[in-house]
């Protein structure tokens, strides 16, 4: 969260303008600590999330966050 963050600063923006979080995990057994993460980094109400399990993901990653902002 902390790069995505970075990336919404600059471009002018924080966590209160997600409106939508797509999370790729590649264990669902790291769901409930993921969740428990996510829940840390927003306000109520939270953004539209997404979570999908997946085979794999780039460069042997277990994790893959995108978020879509809006100004």
């Amino acid at each position: 969260f902390e790069n995505l963050f970075k990336v919404l600063e600059a471009s002018g923006l924080t966590s209160e303008n997600v409106e939508k979080v797509n999370v790729f995990l590649t264990n669902m057994n790291d769901f409930a600590a993921m969740n428990e993460v996510y829940a840390t980094q927003f306000s109520a109400p939270y953004p539209a999330r997404t979570t999908i399990g997946v085979a794999s993901l780039p460069l042997g990653a277990q994790i893959e966050i995108e978020m879509i902002a809006r100004r």
